[in-house]
């Protein structure tokens, strides 16, 4: 059932975008809308920078990955777009 976390964190983020809370993806996601995508993008490049420093010094590596997921899937949850949608490509990719 591990692999179920990532549609749970999921259905957590498009809660916290339909019913903004105070926490950090919330306040991430309610920005004006240019202003929430811009810090977002800036959010998934920071992490995706970590993850290469992490994967260089071979620490920290599961951590940063993480972070870069979290971040990519609140993308996906403020672009509106299914995480049915991913799974699928991944379906897809892997045939």
């Amino acid at each position: 059932m591990k692999d179920k976390i990532i549609r749970d964190v999921y259905n957590v983020l498009e809660d916290r975008k339909e019913n903004p809370i105070d926490s950090y993806t919330s306040k991430l996601m309610s920005n004006d809308k240019k202003r929430a995508e811009d810090k977002i993008l800036e959010k998934i490049g920071e992490e995706a920078a970590e993850v290469i420093i992490a994967s260089k010094n071979d620490e920290n590596l599961v951590s940063e990955s993480a972070d870069l997921i979290f971040h990519t899937l609140v993308l996906l949850v403020y672009k509106g777009i299914d995480i049915d949608e991913l799974f699928s490509e991944f379906e897809r990719r892997h045939k």
